[in-house]
């Protein structure tokens, strides 16, 4: 299959692209010309008003929300809004309700307080045995605590136990220490990179997660290549044997 290459208008062209979300991971990933995943500890400085509205029509698509504790504190993370046109199409779909976001904290602490602003939209908080609050105490505002791994989040774990729990499709907002160990699980099946026309320079890593390398890359299928202004709009698949 031969990969869609186009230039495009805006968001009403894109969203056809993406509409045909996969029933396991997908990722959404922006980097600057020279591999930078943020500036100054941030997104935002890579990103433009075409690239957030496609954020939030990926959100529309998702069951879960899925986002590693550091990109959800720098980030300033709150529950997900949806358009009425992405309210209405959820439902018709039966899915009425907006999707979670799920931190993952192998400590299980310092949530940003903006996840909690909406009392009918909690997040999920993604940890260790060792760290989840115990069945018999409260779990400090969170309704939600799904334990993958003993002393380390077991992140193929994690996607089993939200897949489990009716969210077959999760929409993974980075960091990207997160991506790295979805890619080394072999959980990840599609990810879409915004690569923005700007440089960044050396932008550290700063969620104190070490990510051990793969033996080899891991290849993936170009499914498009959509330009508006010099931003690139990749989309890549796992491929399949």
């Amino acid at each position: 299959m031969t990969a869609a290459m186009a230039s495009v208008d805006g968001i009403a062209d894109l969203l056809p692209f993406y509409a045909d979300p996969p029933a396991g991971v997908r990722a959404n990933m922006i980097f600057s010309a020279d591999g930078a995943a943020a500036f100054g500890g941030r997104v935002g400085p890579l990103s433009y008003s075409v690239d957030q509205e496609l954020l939030r029509a990926l959100r529309g698509f998702a069951d879960v929300v899925l986002v590693g504790a550091g990109t959800a504190r720098a980030e300033n993370y709150g529950p997900v809004r949806l358009t009425q046109a992405q309210q209405a199409e959820r439902d018709y779909e039966g899915r009425p309700d907006p999707p979670p976001v799920a931190v993952v904290s192998r400590t299980g602490k310092v949530l940003p307080d903006r996840l909690f602003s909406d009392p009918y939209q909690q997040p999920i908080l993604v940890t260790t045995e060792s760290a989840a609050p115990s069945r018999h105490e409260p779990a400090d505002r969170l309704s939600r605590v799904f334990a993958a791994g003993a002393d380390s989040v077991d992140i193929g774990r994690a996607v089993k136990l939200l897949s489990e729990a009716g969210m077959p499709r999760i929409l993974c907002e980075g960091g990207p220490a997160l991506l790295g160990e979805l890619t080394e699980a072999a959980v990840l099946d599609e990810i879409c990179v915004t690569l923005a026309p700007k440089l960044a320079a050396s932008q550290p890593i700063h969620d104190g997660t070490a990510v051990a390398p793969l033996a080899v890359p891991c290849g993936m299928r170009l499914d498009h290549v959509l330009v508006h202004q010099d931003y690139v709009f990749l989309k890549y698949s796992r491929l399949t044997v």
